[in-house]
């Protein structure tokens, strides 16, 4: 049950983002609710010590504090300081955390530099009023950068410790 958990709620959570990013332009409280609340009782469920719970929860608060600053600079997103916030809980404060944003940053790079080719691009127009691309189209919009959260949370998720720890248990 706990493996199921693990190996559903992360990556759900990752794609409905990126998905609801890309529709609408913002990512629901919900996501991120989700996954601190899963992870906060998921994780002490699979013998994580209660110090490594806490470094958990404060790599999540560091990741928001320097997102909400990001945010009320007008950097980022709500939705995304949110969203790296709550995936930083389940990464923890340790290399995971650091493969994350980084892979995230890249992505996020080159999502920014393909939608400033595709606004530029006579195809912005004759597509624009898709459902999927009008956002990603529009010069007045921003990047919706949900989609490089998902993305890097799906790449890096597999070395994360819970994942590891659903892995090993499935495997014996």
């Amino acid at each position: 049950m706990l493996e199921a958990l693990i190996l559903v709620v992360f990556p759900f959570c990752m794609l409905y983002a990126a998905i609801s990013d890309t529709l609408s332009m913002t990512i629901a409280n919900r996501v991120p609710a989700l996954l601190v609340v899963t992870f906060a009782i998921v994780a002490p469920l699979t013998g994580m010590d209660w110090a490594t719970y806490g470094w958990h929860f404060a790599a999540g608060g560091l990741v928001l504090a320097v997102t909400f600053g990001l945010f009320a600079l007008g950097g980022m997103g709500g939705g995304d300081a949110k969203l790296l916030a709550a995936t930083a809980v389940w990464m923890g404060l340790n290399i995971h955390l650091l493969d994350y944003l980084v892979a995230s940053t890249m992505v996020g790079g080159l999502l920014t530099l393909a939608i400033i080719v595709y606004r530029k691009s006579p195809l912005a127009t004759v597509t624009g009023h898709n459902r999927f691309l009008r956002h990603l189209a529009d010069d007045k919009t921003g990047v919706p950068y949900g989609i490089a959260l998902g993305i890097g949370g799906l790449v890096t998720f597999p070395d994360s410790p819970l994942m590891v720890w659903a892995l090993s248990q499935m495997a014996s």
